[in-house]
């Protein structure tokens, strides 16, 4: 019942996430001082990328590269933000799953080591019951011997119908 309802949870906070990354992209191109930060970043993610792709298409890579004119630079910029946003929240829910994912796996791995030990106590219990008897069924015989042949009469005689009381249930 718990995992449906946290898996819905995640999927609610990844949804709610989106109007935040919108909210944030609106605040970003509203305060001058941020405005500039963001300006100045997304021309040099445009720099870094375009030089990137030059290389990659074996195109020459000391052309000039022309800057973004400010409104798209501030778009590229708030995009960016809100992609980096969703993807945070989603990288932190994956770690969130992850990590109840590894404490339930302790758990079940806890209770199999418990039931190994218990299994094992068992196993020990009845084994030292075996030897106790063996014990008694070695008394028994010295007594049967002592008393000679009479005493192994009875010791086979109440073996068999032991025997049979086994076989009957």
């Amino acid at each position: 019942m718990v995992l449906p309802l946290l898996k819905l949870g995640t999927l609610a906070l990844k949804t709610l996430s989106k109007p935040v990354a919108n909210k944030l992209k609106h605040q970003a191109v509203i305060h001058p001082r941020f405005r500039n930060f963001i300006v100045s970043f997304a021309q040099a993610n445009h720099r870094i990328s375009t030089r990137m792709q030059r290389r990659i298409y074996s195109h020459a890579t000391d052309v000039e590269i022309r800057p973004l004119n400010e409104e798209k630079a501030v778009q590229a910029a708030v995009d960016l933000i809100g992609e980096l946003f969703v993807f945070t929240v989603a990288g932190a829910l994956v770690i969130f799953e992850y990590q109840r994912s590894s404490r339930s796996e302790a758990k079940k791995e806890e209770a199999r080591r418990q039931e190994l030990e218990a299994i094992k106590q068992r196993n020990e219990d009845l084994a030292n019951e075996v030897e106790l008897l063996r014990h008694k069924l070695d008394e028994v015989e010295q007594l049967a011997r002592r008393q000679g042949l009479s005493g192994i009469f009875k010791l086979k005689q109440a073996n068999t119908e032991g025997g049979n009381l086994a076989k009957a249930a």
